[in-house]
């Protein structure tokens, strides 16, 4: 079941965070190598035209462009500060432009290569952005993405679970202040519903470190994420939660005085059909 976002408010957000998101993000720095290092070991052929969903600040854009300097680079994000980072960080060498993921503003079977990273989790419909990628392929091209799936945050959603209970807050204030992230088996159904030749889903673990509560929910607040994670709380109710949503995430998981924060990473990497597949299906 999709569940409904306001991709406004999203686009809002990292629009405005644009400035400061390269200086916050961590474990998002290590899914774009883990990312671009598949690309360029698995690759059977060196892609011509490269797409890459959610470019953000062209991180990923930029390590592509290291890799295959000949290529012609296409980035696409729904926050127009993203875009013109990206613009001035690779300049000619990349055509960037306003979209959605779930709509994509290109014609069908353009790019030999569509890839995404650590952007899908916060898309409203994951279906229509896997079918709105795999209509851009060229036959025989790839998509390869990386995003967070279910477990990413799992310490963070049980603390503060746990706390809300405490505090007596409503099981609807609850599930609306964290962002819910798909399980594999959702995504799973999804990609094999898609006519891909073939398609492989593996999930990695990463984990960052950050000095207290505090510090975690600025991470994800400057990244824009804080938009997709309900809002921000006030008054002395919401204060007690997160006061004791700090105590129990120390007291569970911190190690000298420090506190972890899980991501589960799935990276998927899928093929579309080639010419002569096309045709025996006709």
């Amino acid at each position: 079941m999709e569940r409904r976002t306001d991709m406004s408010r999203i686009a809002a957000a990292f629009h405005q965070k644009a400035e400061e998101y390269d200086t916050h993000v961590l474990v998002q720095k290590r899914v774009v190598a883990q990312l671009a290092g598949s690309v360029e070991l698995c690759q059977s052929r060196i892609p011509e035209l490269i797409l890459d969903v959610g470019t953000g600040t062209g991180a990923m854009l930029e390590k592509l462009h290291s890799l295959y300097p000949a290529a012609r680079l296409t980035g696409v994000d729904i926050a127009r500060n993203m875009c013109l980072h990206t613009r001035q960080k690779l300049g000619a060498d990349c055509n960037v432009v306003t979209g959605s993921a779930e709509a994509l503003p290109f014609r069908t079977g353009v790019f030999n290569l569509v890839v995404s990273a650590s952007v899908l989790q916060w898309v409203d419909n994951l279906s229509a952005a896997l079918h709105e990628m795999h209509r851009v392929l060229l036959p025989g091209g790839e998509v390869r993405l990386a995003f967070f799936c279910q477990g990413t945050l799992a310490e963070l959603h049980g603390c503060f679970r746990d706390a809300s209970n405490l505090n007596g807050r409503s099981s609807n204030q609850k599930t609306t202040r964290l962002h819910g992230f798909r399980a594999v088996d959702e995504v799973m159904s999804i990609v094999n519903s898609m006519d891909f030749k073939r398609a492989v889903v593996t999930v990695e673990t990463e984990v960052d470190w950050y000095d207290d509560l505090s510090s975690l929910l600025k991470s994800i607040k400057n990244i824009g994420a804080g938009a997709v994670a309900g809002g921000s709380g006030s008054g002395l109710g919401w204060r007690g939660v997160l006061q004791e949503t700090s105590r129990l995430y120390q007291e569970k998981f911190g190690v000298n005085g420090r506190i972890p924060a899980t991501y589960k990473v799935l990276y998927l990497t899928a093929q579309a059909q080639t010419g002569n597949n096309l045709a025996a299906r006709l």
